[in-house]
This record gives structure tokens, sequence and C-alpha cells, in this order.
């Protein structure tokens, strides 16, 4: 019996195998260098990356192609690949706090992968919703929300690992 050990993202070995159903990630690269024209984010080196001296450098470059990111795509489109739904009365006592910590862990994620970015964040009713691009960056705001206030956390991934879905609740 072979086990199934495939990989999230894209696989490092010879081929290149896609192994992520991202339906925003192209499968041919991009013309380099791009531009996005939401975010100012730079396609360099087949990577994302927020590099405003590169940017402000390459802008009067006429082979510099201008297109949108996958995050900004997913940003105007709401393909929300994270959910996070924040509970309690605790929540509400910490609003201002907790709506800090998880915008700075979105600029930690953005500094690593610019595509890692908070959809919207709202309340609805007595719940605060937070929606991501990335589905690890979802799972990333939980546990430092329950790093920083304890409560209780549950993460929970749809079966082909498309969707992630937090849960964090304090009642005092």
């Amino acid at each position: 019996m072979q086990k199934d050990v495939r990989k999230f993202g894209i696989s490092d070995k010879r081929g290149r195998v896609k192994t992520s159903e991202d339906p925003y990630i192209p499968d041919e690269a991009l013309k380099e260098p791009a531009i996005c024209e939401s975010c100012n984010a730079l396609y360099r080196n087949r990577r994302w990356q927020i590099d405003p001296e590169a940017v402000a450098a390459e802008s009067g470059n006429p082979q510099v192609a201008r297109v949108t990111c996958p995050a900004c795509q997913k940003i105007a489109e709401r393909y929300a690949e994270g959910v996070v739904t924040l509970r309690g009365a605790y929540l509400w006592n910490h609003e201002e706090e907790i709506r800090n910590i998880l915008r700075n862990e979105e600029n930690r994620a953005m500094a690593k992968n610019p595509l890692q970015r908070i959809i919207r964040m709202e309340r609805e009713g007595d719940e605060l919703i937070i929606e991501t691009t990335e589905e690890k960056l979802a799972e990333h705001l939980g546990r430092a929300l329950h790093s920083a206030h304890q409560g209780e956390l549950s993460v929970t991934w749809s079966a082909e690992h498309s969707v992630c879905r937090v849960n964090w609740e304090r009642l005092q």
C-alpha cells in the first residue's frame, strides 16, 4: 500500500509538478518584471515581493508588464481561502487590541509573501469575521490570537485543503 504524500504549493523537484489547486495562480510564469496595478507588488525572479524602491526604479521601464496580482484578484472577487470567526464578550471588551494583533500579523505575513492578505474584517452580529486570501494565514491569525489571549481555538480544513476555517472564542 502506497501512502499519498502530496505537498502544498509547487513542488521543487524536477518537472515542477503543480500540487496546488489555487485558481488564481497562473500555470505559466508571468513576463518579468511585472508590477501589480492595485498594490504595487513587484513580480521578479518568479515571485511576488513588496519592494517600493525596486518598483520606483522599474516604473520608468517600458518593458514592465502591468498586471493584477493573485491576491488583488482574490480581494476583488472576495475569494476567501481562509475564514476566521471570533466571538465572545472578551472580544468586544478588547476589540481594538485584537484588531491590532491581527493587522500586525497580516503585515508580518505580507513581508514574507505579499499574496497573504486579509480580504475583510467585519462585525456580523456578535461575531468578528476575517476572510483571508491564503488558508495558512487564517490558521496563523487564529494561533497568534490564541497565544496572546488564550480562549478556545479550533482549526478545520476542507477535505482538499483548499479552505481553512478557524474559530476562536473567549467569554471572559
